[in-house]
């Protein structure tokens, strides 16, 4: 990758006053620009890691009954004195997050850090007292703006603990996470979590629909400079830029990643004796490769862990999704899991080639965030190395592609005429369908399991087709399926992938 701006530009830039300021957050208003933040995630990769200090030990004794009894008061969020298009509300440290961040406020190119201030928050009689002294700040932030309600203006996206982030659309309630970047996900030697230590936050004007978020990332392994450019409407629309600085060479390293949830569904609803049809945050990965080819994995909650690759050359896009969107497809009134948004990544270059990769880890309960999807490049990033990231994220509706789309896969024994597995796919109405059953072809295959050949329905409920078939493992654990649709030769849905294990 090319290099960045060198330290003559960043003196011209800044002026020395920033440069020295880089080990540190400076207590009086200094010139900003992006290149700072890359300037100090370079200087930091330049030195040993250094982990942060925790906040207080009676911040990490806090129970979570403890760390609620206080809240933030939004009537005092930053900018809410003012005609500024957002607001920020910030989140105590503590319990779960036991470093805290350092947040700046840049008006007109200045940047001027924001202290911490324990009495914005209101409390009720259970709060315990709490020391003021010590390694003190929020640990994290949450952005409101005018989304259509008449006297307040509404959250749509929270960054909060080590990379993660969350957004969501209009009308829509959180569920999965995104996160700065993954390392060694699923090693055996076990997983890296870098850190946004601090923020910077791009004061808005009157009505400006965008907000610019910028945040440091350290961590053993690597340092970044990220840039957030953050447009919430419908659909919660994020481009992110980030550039980062390999302390050690990267060997498994997981760009864009996702972190969703996934318990069940009607692929394995044997498993848990629940009054409720599906549990789940997120049901498919879909991934519009290189080729143009559409791609959809039904999610799993595996006995074991399982680690899947679509290997690529420079991928069009990938996400997972959740395509159930009625409330009696998960019949719960409280977490109202049709809300989840999707989230759609988007490469705005060339990554190369590597592989779109899903880990899915066994989960017994639905507040373990048990699902990873992430871009691996296929060749390590070598220590020293500056790497260059541009990519969109779509938090809230899914992209809007060619492809008739999967709506439901179920599967269950076989009870009539042999041995082995029954499948359905339901695919959603569309006009490629309109001639019906009888001018589509069925392909159907697996390399571990002997399949039959399909049968093809409308579906009177949803207008679109229902595609049947079995299937016989044997005496494997686990059989890799294919399906796909065909008109005239050419693909009239998208590919349906899935792995069953026993």
């Amino acid at each position: 990758m090319s290099a960045l701006t060198r330290r003559s530009f960043l003196t011209a830039a800044l002026g020395s006053t920033a440069l020295a300021a880089l080990s540190g957050f400076a207590s009086e208003a200094m010139p900003f620009t992006h290149e700072f933040v890359v300037a100090k995630a370079r200087a930091l990769a330049g030195k040993a890691y250094a982990e942060r200090p925790m906040v207080p030990q009676d911040w990490l004794d806090q129970s979570y009954d403890d760390y609620k009894a206080r809240w933030f008061r939004t009537s005092d969020a930053l900018w809410s004195k003012t005609d500024r298009s957002y607001n920020v509300d910030f989140f105590l440290p503590g319990l779960y997050f036991p470093r805290a961040v350092q947040v700046h406020a840049v008006t007109d190119g200045m940047a001027e850090h924001v202290p911490f201030d324990i009495d914005l928050f209101d409390k009720n009689k259970k709060a315990p007292d709490l020391t003021t002294e010590g390694h003190l700040g929020y640990s994290g932030l949450r952005l409101r703006t005018d989304l259509g309600h008449p006297t307040k203006k509404t959250e749509f996206a929270v960054f909060q603990g080590a990379s993660y982030f969350r957004a969501i659309g209009i009308g829509n309630n959180y569920g999965l996470s995104a996160r700065g970047l993954a390392l060694k996900t699923a090693d055996p030697e076990g997983e890296e979590f870098p850190e946004f230590t601090d923020f910077w936050l791009e004061a808005p004007a009157p009505g400006q629909r965008s907000m610019v978020v910028h945040a440091l990332m350290d961590s053993p392994s690597v340092t970044g400079a990220y840039r957030f450019t953050i447009t919430p409407g419908s659909s919660a629309v994020m481009d992110v830029e980030a550039t980062l600085f390999a302390r050690e060479e990267l060997t498994h390293a997981g760009l864009a990643p996702l972190t969703s949830m996934f318990l069940f569904d009607s692929t394995n609803p044997g498993r848990f004796d629940d009054f409720r049809p599906a549990v789940h945050d997120s049901e498919g990965l879909l991934v519009v490769n290189g080729n143009g080819e559409t791609l959809w994995r039904p999610l799993a909650n595996p006995n074991r862990l399982q680690v899947s690759s679509f290997v690529d050359t420079n991928p069009r896009g990938f996400g997972l999704m959740q395509r159930a969107r009625k409330l009696s497809d998960f019949n719960d009134l409280e977490a109202f899991y049709h809300k989840r948004p999707s989230l759609w990544v988007e490469p705005k270059e060339d990554w190369g080639k590597g592989a779109v990769t899903l880990v899915e880890i066994p989960a017994d309960k639905e507040i373990y965030d048990n699902i990873v999807a992430y871009w691996r490049p296929r060749e390590p990033y070598a220590a020293g190395s500056e790497i260059n990231l541009n990519y969109r994220l779509t938090w809230g509706e899914e992209p809007v592609l060619s492809m008739p789309r999967v709506i439901n896969s179920a599967t269950g024994e076989r009870i009539f005429g042999g041995d082995g597995r029954i499948v359905t796919v339901d695919f959603e109405a569309h006009p490629l369908f309109d001639g019906g059953p009888e001018t589509l072809d069925i392909h159907v295959s697996s390399p571990q399991a002997e399949t039959s050949e399909g049968v093809l329905q409308r579906n009177p409920e949803t207008g679109g087709m229902r595609l049947a078939f079995y299937f016989d493992p044997g005496e494997r654990t686990h059989a890799e399926l294919r399906a796909q649709l065909l008109k005239d030769g050419k693909p009239a849905s998208e590919v349906w992938l899935y792995r069953w294990t026993s």
